[in-house]
């Protein structure tokens, strides 16, 4: 596993964009600036686990929810570069999500208006409604920069795709926890 905690551009571009939560109809998402520093992660985790023998590697942290869940990288495809790598939420009360297979699905999500706190709400609650998309324009433009690719995809099919072939987050989660 690498230590790489070089910022991808597109991380870059949306800690520009600014998310409205709009009193819970937009966005509860703040992004940052820089992955969280390996020392503060390790710490984080270690609070979060109740495990003083775990660091925070597997984690390259870049944003947060209002509640204090985070959002990050999960490094576990061997071999992919960081934007490769599954994207996830750990929350506040020990929620863990898969949000996204790889950062370009997540810039997507982002820009259809969906939110972490939105995925892991409806992880939580198992709820079947229909997603409310609230498209906005400054990430449309990121994920049109930064994902192309992943553009025909829906909320659905990201979210359908979000944790397969990788290990379950909250089994890998829960045999560290003391």
């Amino acid at each position: 596993m690498t230590d790489d905690r070089t910022f991808p551009s597109a991380l870059e571009a949306v800690s520009r964009v600014r998310f409205d939560h709009d009193g819970g109809s937009g966005i509860d998402y703040e992004p940052y600036d820089a992955f969280l520093p390996a020392g503060e992660t390790t710490e984080w985790f270690r609070a979060w686990t109740g495990n003083d023998e775990v660091d925070g590697d597997t984690f390259r942290i870049f944003g947060q929810e209002g509640t204090g869940g985070l959002v990050g990288l999960w490094l576990v495809r061997e071999g992919r570069p960081l934007t490769g790598q599954p994207v996830v939420y750990l929350g506040s009360e020990g929620e863990t999500v898969h949000l996204a297979t790889d950062l370009g699905d997540f810039l997507w999500l982002l820009a259809r208006g969906v939110g972490p706190m939105d995925v892991a709400h409806r992880a939580w609650t198992a709820a079947d409604e229909e997603w409310v998309v609230r498209p906005d324009p400054a990430m449309t433009a990121v994920a049109e920069e930064f994902a192309p690719d992943a553009r025909p995809r829906t909320v659905e099919e990201i979210l359908a795709d979000a944790g397969k072939g990788i290990p379950g987050l909250e089994d890998t989660v829960y045999d560290l926890c003391r």
